[in-house]
Order: C-alpha cells, then sequence, then structure tokens
C-alpha cells in the first residue's frame, strides 16, 4: 500500500513538472514553424484541451502500460529508447558500487577499529575527499592522466570501434553478453573501459560508505556485548568482523542500497565525460533538446528504481536481522 501511494505521489510530480515548466510540447513535436491548424491537431492528440484532472487520469494509465510517449529526438517510444540505454547505466552503478563495497566497508572497519591514531585519518581525509570533490572534475583528471598521459586506460566509450557488433545484445550489459558468447577479447576490452569511471564513481561512493561504516562500528564497539566477547576470550577479528559488522549489517544495507540507486541515477555528469552512452547521457540530451516526453520517461524510471531498491533493502533486513521478521 505504502509503495502504491510513493508511485503514485511520483506520477503527480512528474506530470505537473512537465505541465509548469515553460516549455510547449505541442512546439517541441512540431516545430515553431508549423501552421496553426497543425499546432491545433497535434495539441488535440496529445489531449491538451481537456480538464487538467483528465489529463491526469490519461497520464496515470498511459504510465501503467509503459507508455511515455514518443520522444522527440529519436522519433522513437520513450520506453523503447529507456531499454536501450539503461543497460550501460546499470553495468557503470553495479561494478562502482561493487569496487565501492569491497572497498569502504573495510576502510570504514579499519578507521573504527583504529580510532584517531594515523591510520583512522588518512582514510577520513580520503572519504572527506571523495565525497566532497566534483565528480566530473575526477572524471576529468582520471582521462587526463591514466588515460592521455600513462596510456594504461582505455578512451572513452563502452568499446573500441574495433568491437563494435561483434557481440549480439542479449542483455544489453556488454561484460555480459561478451561472456554468453564466449567473446574474450570483447570481454577484456569492455572491462577497460568500464573501470577508470567505475573507479570514479566507486571512490565516490566507497567515501560514503566508509564513512558510514566507521561512524555504525564506533557505536558497536562501545557495546557491552562487545566487552563480553573479549572477556570470553573470542578473538579480535570474531569479535569486529562477526558480531560488531554483523550487527551494521542492517543500517549499513540501507547505506549501501541508497548509494546504488544514487549512482543509477546520477552518474550523468560521469557518463557525459565518458561519453558512455547510458540513461544519464539520454536525460541529458533530452534536457538541451527540451524533449519533456524523454525527460518524464527517464524520471519516472529513476523514481521507480528508488522505489524498488529501498523496498528490496526492507526485504534485506529480514535476512540480516531476524528480529525484522
Amino acid at each position: 500500500m505504502t509503495v502504491s501511494i510513493t508511485f503514485l505521489g511520483l506520477l503527480m510530480v512528474t506530470f505537473f513538472i512537465g505541465r509548469v515548466v515553460p516549455i510547449d510540447p505541442v512546439l517541441a513535436a512540431v516545430g515553431d514553424r508549423a501552421p496553426a491548424e497543425v499546432y491545433e491537431r497535434v495539441r488535440i492528440e496529445l489531449g491538451l484541451h481537456l480538464p487538467l484532472w483528465q489529463q491526469f487520469y490519461i497520464y496515470v494509465q498511459k504510465v501503467l502500460t509503459g507508455d511515455f510517449g514518443r520522444a522527440v529526438l529519436t522519433s522513437k517510444p520513450v520506453l523503447d529508447d529507456i531499454v536501450r540505454v539503461f543497460p550501460a547505466t546499470l553495468e557503470l552503478a553495479t561494478v562502482a558500487t561493487v569496487l565501492g563495497v569491497v572497498i569502504g566497508v573495510p576502510m570504514g572497519v579499519l578507521a573504527a577499529v583504529n580510532q584517531n591514531r594515523w591510520i583512522d585519518h588518512v582514510i577520513r581525509v580520503m572519504a572527506l575527499f571523495g565525497h566532497s570533490v566534483p565528480v566530473f572534475w575526477l572524471g576529468l583528471v582520471g582521462l587526463l592522466i591514466f588515460y592521455a598521459w600513462l596510456g594504461i586506460a582505455a578512451g572513452p566509450g563502452r568499446l573500441d570501434v574495433g568491437f563494435d557488433d561483434i557481440v549480439e545484445p542479449v542483455t544489453g550489459v556488454i561484460l555480459i553478453d561478451a561472456l554468453l558468447a564466449g567473446e574474450w577479447d570483447v570481454f577484456a576490452n569492455a572491462v577497460s573501459h568500464v573501470m577508470l569511471p567505475a573507479s570514479i564513481l566507486g571512490y565516490f561512493s566507497l567515501a560514503y560508505i566508509a564513512r558510514m561504516t566507521r561512524s555504525f562500528m564506533l557505536e558497536q564497539l562501545r557495546q557491552e556485548y562487545v566487552t563480553t566477547a573479549r572477556v570470553k576470550g573470542l578473538t579480535e577479528g570474531r569479535v569486529i568482523w562477526r558480531h560488531a559488522l554483523g550487527n551494521v549489517m542492517v543500517p549499513l544495507v540501507t547505506v549501501i542500497a541508497l548509494t546504488y540507486a544514487n549512482l543509477l541515477e546520477g552518474s550523468v555528469l560521469t557518463e557525459t565525460v565518458f561519453a558512455w552512452p547510458g540513461l544519464g547521457s539520454y536525460l541529458t540530451d533530452a534536457l538541451l533538446a527540451a524533449d519533456m516526453n524523454a525527460v518524464l520517461g527517464a524520471t519516472i524510471v529513476v523514481g521507480t528504481i528508488f522505489i524498488g531498491i529501498n523496498l528490496l533493502s526492507d526485504l534485506l533486513y529480514r535476512f540480516f536481522d531476524p528480529r525484522a521478521k
């Protein structure tokens, strides 16, 4: 019930945004030199002559059936465009989140265990830097150093031109499709292209994850059960990694889930810098072209992702904390 209300609220927000922005969807479709009769005909076809409540009702009906309208940029249904570009964003955000979790969680634990020591200060400075510096600046610096100067990273895009169209898209995620097709050269090339932008986003995510892990762990290490476990003779590693970290997994799941959702919708600048053909680049092009159907469709998809990931994190609570059942 709560999910349904949240989704309805999302549709209301996107609908009214589409009505209050100073962009005429009819002009975007027909151009500013179209005759008056063409303008009026398209206006009626779009249902803009109807009362606002009726427009909203039709809008909800269309969204629930996957009809976000037709994109001005591509002249294709918006949903088809999103299905085409979203796997690239999913690939980038997933690799970045994995890097952020694998590195960020141990960093946070290490900082908490060594509170106020030099290693704690180093990790806190690294986390603060990663969370404060603009991600597009990191992307540009990364390209300059690792691609232009050192030549150890691949350039912008998902693949070199020579590897285009070798693998037939099945999932849309090149790393998976290359493995399914057994094309190891394509897989290696895709890995070389994804690592730099994913590392930039991964650094941004691990900075937040490390800070939150440190905060959660400091609270747990002060609890009486930690002292009791040490008195009983349990090894320090078991106390920290099994008991203390186990008790911070519930709030940590929320942090990781929200970080993943943020990367799925917030990698616009990174995708622009690295010419990554994902949802962020698509949304940027749509905004520049005043293509409101594409903008609102992408916004609804992003909002739905947030709702879905929040729901998934709630379900994971039951796995990590049996008391939630």
